[in-house]
Parts: structure tokens; sequence; C-alpha cells
């Protein structure tokens, strides 16, 4: 599923994240999973990628038995603080204490398409930061066409 627009959304005193409904409306279990994967990120972000995408994204890793030190402590940072969380009735995901602690999340938040995944940032701090991303657009696109091109 393709994840776009803002959201303005509250994590509730139960801990609970209500999936936008044009999320929900979309989502379809045999093509996105059952449920979501949260992963605390750097930045005060909390990344939410449907089960299907997470698990081929792993999958895409090069798992082994005896991987190289850095791709060791990446695999134990990136699965170990993964989290995978079922949406209950009303479309909503309990996130466990540890994943707020680490995202710095709690309150009023954003949930922003991001493409693959959704982005929970805090509502105030994306607010103010939104000038700054729109002027950075034109150099993030120069780099990544950069990169694409192998310069």
């Amino acid at each position: 599923m393709l994840f776009t627009g803002q959201y303005e959304h509250v994590i509730d005193a139960k801990n609970r994240l209500a999936i936008p409904a044009e999320v929900r409306s979309r989502w379809q279990t045999k093509r996105d999973g059952e449920a979501w994967y949260a992963m605390p990120w750097p930045g005060n972000v909390l990344r939410l990628y449907s089960e299907n995408r997470f698990e081929t994204l792993a999958a895409d890793m090069s798992l082994t038995l005896t991987p190289e030190e850095d791709e060791a402590a990446l695999q134990v940072n990136l699965f170990g603080m993964a989290r995978r969380l079922e949406m209950d009735s009303a479309g909503r995901i309990r996130l466990p204490d540890e994943v707020l602690t680490l995202s710095g999340l709690a309150g009023e938040v954003v949930l922003v398409g991001a493409g693959d995944r959704l982005e929970v940032h805090d509502r105030n701090t994306w607010r103010e930061g939104m000038k700054d991303r729109l002027a950075r657009l034109p150099e993030l696109i120069a780099r990544s066409a950069a990169k694409k091109r192998g310069g």
C-alpha cells in the first residue's frame, strides 16, 4: 500500500493510536497482513510498516547465522526494537511503553505517509519544521537522483 498525506491524531492515556480511517479503508489483509510493525527511529519518530511490507523488507536483509559485526548489530537493533501490533475493532494499535519511551512520543501526534510506511511525529515539532522540510526538498531530490545514477 502506498501511504501519503498527513493525519493529526492523539496517543491516548492507554497508549492507543488510531490508524487513520482513510488508511484502514484501503487496507487489504491479503496484501498488507493482519497487523503493523512499529519501530522507534532516531529523531523522535516512530515508523509503522504493514506486516507484509515489514516481513518483505526483513527477508531482503542478508540473514545468515554468521553475520559481520556491523550487520549483526544492525539486525539486533532493528528487530529487537520492532514490535508487532494488532489493530483493535476500532482501528487502534496499542503502543508499548518502551516504544513510546524510545520514540519520545506522547499526546498530540501527526501520522505522515512516507511511501511504504507511516511515520508518527510529535505534532508541534512536525508543524514547526514544515517550511524547512519544503525548502530542503530540491536538495534531497537532487541527492537521490545522483545516488540512483551512481554518483
